[in-house]
């Protein structure tokens, strides 16, 4: 049997999703929609945002977003200098009057060169860099999110490493009849807990651009 996936176990511990996806608990990145070019294509213009991002070498991209979001979970669950922990559906109380950070979606994954592998938490808006509690693990940055403008291709069902690259091709080749231009590597964006039945899952493949 394959291994139940840390991702997983830990995902389970965020109470208030069903198998048909609920996001209405988590607070999202602020953007405006700038033109749609398709049902599922759109450019985005994102607001500045502070992410919490870990980085892992594996050759395995399952087993390296696994140990990627371990890592940010742990971070967001306790591992900080203020022991600020997260704020779930069903409260987690502590002892002491340490600050909650609340999950937000989405998750933000890709692979670098030399097989790595990085994962974002988007942190919630009350957060700069200077005022979000310093992770205790030195695999985990605070890294600012400037302006950015995007190309989003939007898709449902299970984001597998063929699925993902198929919607990267599908976005790069959606914006060549178009005045934007690719100015990075795509990533990808998960909204979703793993139980989630995949046609409700809201996946998304997002590209930076510009003209």
């Amino acid at each position: 049997m394959k291994k139940i996936s840390i991702l997983f176990v830990c995902s389970l511990l965020i109470a208030g999703c069903s198998v048909f996806g609920n996001r209405s608990g988590y607070e999202q990145p602020g953007y405006k929609v700038v033109e749609s070019l398709g049902e599922s294509t759109e450019i985005r213009a994102y607001e500045p945002r502070v992410a919490a991002e870990a980085r892992v070498e594996n050759e395995d991209l399952d087993e390296g977003r696994d140990a990627a979001f371990r890592l940010l979970f742990d971070y967001i669950t306790g591992s900080n200098r203020t022991d600020a922990k997260i704020a779930m559906t069903v409260p987690v109380e502590s002892a002491d009057t340490s600050e909650k950070i609340a999950m937000t979606a989405p998750v933000e994954s890709s692979r670098t060169g030399d097989n790595e592998v990085y994962m974002r938490f988007f942190l919630p808006a009350k957060y700069d860099r200077e005022t979000a509690p310093k992770p205790l693990d030195e695999r985990v940055k605070i890294v600012d999110m400037p302006v950015q403008t995007v190309a989003v291709l939007r898709f449902s069902g299970v984001a597998g490493e063929e699925t993902v690259a198929a919607k990267k091709r599908e976005l790069l080749h959606s914006l060549k009849s178009t005045a934007w231009r690719p100015l990075s590597d795509a990533v990808v964006y998960f909204y979703d807990p793993p139980w989630t039945l995949p046609f409700f899952r809201r996946n998304e493949v997002v590209v930076a651009v510009g003209r």
